[in-house]
């Protein structure tokens, strides 16, 4: 992944920014500086605040990258998988039924999802949800797409 651009975000971008991730994950990002890096060779771009690599566009979809996630955790538009599938799910795998314990209320198909383990609660992915909430329980078949996780390229990038 190669910066193509650097910029800070103006208050009313940054004002847009944050009332959209309070509007779908309940969090509220504060810091001094919000500065969008433009990537090339990958389909996100990140916003550092105050430094950090706490915000990602997701076609063009503000949410929280997994270092995000863990400092602000969301309050809504979270999957929680149970211990057997943390392996899996942090090295970037689909999330099946099975490994679901629970699911926030109110997620559509087509949601970005934070992807939690259940004993401590820490987030271990971001995926797309490719059904509503109240079908994610079962005993089979895939219901989040992985598109971000712990120890890939955006998650391992510094800038």
């Amino acid at each position: 992944m190669q910066v193509s651009s650097r910029h800070h975000l103006r208050s009313d971008a940054i004002d847009d920014l944050t009332a959209s991730l309070a509007d779908a994950l309940g969090v509220n990002i504060e810091g001094d500086t919000f500065e969008l890096v433009e990537l090339d060779g990958t389909e996100f771009d990140i916003v550092l605040v105050d430094g950090d690599k706490l915000v990602a566009y997701v076609d063009d979809e503000p949410f929280l990258t997994v270092d995000g996630a863990n400092e602000y955790p969301p309050q809504r538009g979270l999957v929680t998988v149970d211990a057997g599938a943390i392996e899996f799910v942090s090295n970037g795998a689909d999330v099946m039924r099975p490994g679901i314990v629970e699911v926030d209320d109110g997620i559509t198909d087509g949601d970005l999802v934070a992807i939690a383990e259940e004993t401590h609660g820490k987030v271990l992915a971001v995926g797309r949800a490719q059904t509503a909430s109240d079908d994610m329980l079962g005993d089979s078949g895939k219901v989040v797409d992985s598109i971000h996780h712990v120890g890939d390229d955006l998650y391992e990038f510094s800038v």
